[in-house]
């Protein structure tokens, strides 16, 4: 088994844990966080930070060389429920099509920081369009 691990410039943080990690076509993410990665910083604002995070997951899916079609669940950690609409928004404007959505998750849970948000994704890499 050939393990491949996904880093992707400027999401990079003190662990020694990458974005991703690849097996054959299968990717599993870590937590995906709404750092902007030219600035390292963490935007205030809650639908900011929700377009980060989605724009996080296409860059991970990208350095792997995928695309968010490759995604078959998404798990969402949220410090608040109420942001759920916040989430939605995002979320359809990245699988807009209802008949093909990747599974999606949200749980409540602590974040660092003003963190409101967190994604986690698998992904099935290079499936048919």
């Amino acid at each position: 088994m050939a393990r491949r691990s996904i880093e992707v410039p400027g999401l990079r943080h003190n662990a020694p844990i990458p974005q991703a990690s690849v097996v054959g076509n299968l990717l599993v993410s870590g937590g995906i966080s709404p750092v902007d990665p030219e600035t390292g910083t963490t935007p205030e604002d809650t639908d900011e930070q929700a377009a980060m995070a989605f724009a996080n997951v296409r860059r991970v899916l990208a350095a792997a060389g995928g695309t968010p079609d490759d995604v078959v669940k998404c798990t969402v950690f949220v410090q608040d429920r109420a942001i759920r609409p916040v989430v939605d928004k995002y979320w359809l404007e990245m699988f807009p099509d209802e008949a093909s959505r990747p599974a999606r998750h949200m749980l409540r849970t602590e974040l660092q920081g003003r963190m409101q948000l967190q994604l986690e994704i698998i992904a099935v890499l290079g499936q048919p369009r």
